[in-house]
């Protein structure tokens, strides 16, 4: 059987005007059927083309002939924009704004499959994998659908190898992610990429079984449907990376300002964060404090820009590096106090390590979770504090930080007097790989639990967010780093 994956026309079509012969007779004869399409009344081989005008939010134009034994043929991206399209839908769901989907994320779609040569270009590829099942495409007026806004004029792809673009031409499940992920931040939406990779853990945005929905004329057999079937989520690190190499390759213009109120800034985010992990409301002026020695505040740092800032920022690392160091200012993090905060928190933790182990378990074994382990509706936050039934533990949020400040020539002065760090020279992110194994044994056994808690609420491995701590401390120190 042959089987591929497209999307039904985008742009109103005559009956007189298509005057392209038949790819199996040669024919020029068309007659339209019942239900709109073209087919030849030579040989009675039916086309995708049809009459009708479709929606355009969320389709591509791509006209392919069909041979009677086969029935209609699909390409392969048509079954990564169904599921994208089914992801998009359920982050409408969970009340992202309309915006991100419509003027964002098909956008983001379309231009990738121009850039892929897929669709919206005058000369597509074929596939090789599927190569039997191509049989026509005309794009002519292609270009005018994707708005010009997204097309980068300033910036040319000559410099961008032939064989690179071909390797970014095969789209996967992950990358589904990555985009949507870009677009989410385009959108300046409250999400993170913990966040995003979370709901999809917990079932409310679809992946891992994200292939159960194709219709049924759309499934795949053999060794092709293996595209299409994932057996984990991917992590943190790797999607990032993803979302890194589609900002090259999709030469996306300068996003939309991350200004301070924007939930992806680290001054709203970090609160968040605080209240997740129990700690002090208080501290959120000493974050800032901090965020302004280290440069981070200005919202230029923050904006993605492909021509001045290439590099996308891991919002919800640096917000979680920006408290870590903040309590090693306040608190030392040295093994020399111990406080309620920790005991309390500590417990709490061990819990949900314990539930999230379950979880994986359930996910390894690609079978529906037993009830207690049954995630409830999404939240922004792992834990929930305070003096309710079902709570992790009182609420420290509104706990005063009188022990640890005082007043000193009118200003608020922490106590702590001593900062240690690790050795903060710049290493180049091209050949070094993190310290943080070798350095481990060695560190206050304080601070690695306070890595490891962050680590969990991000659901990201500690070396990844120690990187982002000493990323953090060079700039707070004005020690250089080196571009990546």
């Amino acid at each position: 059987m042959c089987v591929t994956f497209t999307c039904p026309s985008a742009f109103p079509l005559v009956q007189d005007e298509y005057k392209e012969p038949c790819n199996q007779c040669a024919a020029v004869d068309w007659g339209i059927s019942d239900e709109g399409r073209f087919y030849c009344r030579s040989c009675h081989n039916v086309i995708e083309r049809t009459r009708e005008v479709v929606d355009m939010s969320f389709t591509y134009v791509l006209i392919i002939c069909c041979s009677s034994e086969c029935g209609y043929v699909w390409m392969l991206c048509e079954g990564f924009q169904f599921i994208l399209q089914n992801q998009a839908d359920a982050l409408l769901r969970l009340g992202v704004t309309p915006q991100f989907k419509d003027d964002v994320l098909c956008q983001m779609w379309r231009l990738y499959l121009q850039k892929s040569q897929q669709g919206y270009t005058k000369n597509p590829i074929r596939s090789l994998r599927f190569r039997r099942s191509w049989q026509k495409c005309l794009n002519d007026a292609a270009e005018s659908v994707l708005s010009s806004d997204w097309m980068g004029s300033d910036r040319s792809s000559a410099g961008t190898s032939s064989s690179w673009k071909r390797s970014r031409s095969l789209m996967t499940m992950k990358t589904t992610l990555a985009l949507i992920h870009l677009a989410l931040v385009w959108s300046r939406e409250a999400l993170t990429l913990s966040d995003l990779l979370r709901l999809v853990k917990e079932g409310h945005v679809p992946y891992v079984t994200a292939y159960e929905e194709l219709p049924e004329e759309m499934k795949l057999c053999g060794p092709d449907a293996l595209l299409f079937h994932v057996e984990r989520i991917p992590s943190h690190r790797s999607v990032h990376k993803e979302a890194q190499v589609l900002v090259q390759y999709l030469q996306l213009p300068a996003f939309p300002p991350i200004v301070p109120e924007a939930l992806l800034h680290p001054a709203p985010l970090s609160l968040r964060y605080l209240t997740d992990a129990n700690l002090p409301d208080e501290l959120h002026r000493w974050v800032c404090v901090l965020m302004d020695r280290a440069g981070m505040a200005d919202q230029e740092r923050h904006t993605l820009d492909g021509g001045s800032r290439p590099v996308l920022p891991r919002y919800d690392l640096q917000a979680a590096a920006l408290i870590i160091v903040t309590m090693k200012v306040m608190f030392g993090l040295d093994d020399h106090t111990e406080w309620k905060w920790y005991k309390l928190v500590q417990t709490a933790l061990l819990d949900a390590q314990q539930r999230r182990n379950q979880d994986i378990m359930c996910l390894k074994r690609l079978s529906s979770c037993p009830a207690a382990v049954h995630y409830g509706g999404p939240s922004s936050f792992q834990f929930c504090w305070g003096d309710e039934d079902g709570s992790d533990g009182p609420s420290l949020l509104h706990t005063k930080l009188d022990r640890v400040v005082s007043l000193s020539n009118g200003f608020m002065t922490p106590l702590n007097l001593n900062y240690w760090h690790p050795p903060l020279r710049p290493c180049n992110p091209r050949t070094c790989t993190s310290h943080y194994p070798s350095m481990e044994p060695a560190l206050p056994r304080s601070f690695v639990w306070l890595l490891q808690l962050f680590s969990f609420m991000l659901d990201v491995e500690a070396w990844y967010l120690f990187d982002e701590v000493l990323e953090v401390e060079r700039r707070v120190f004005g020690i250089r780093t080196l571009k990546k």
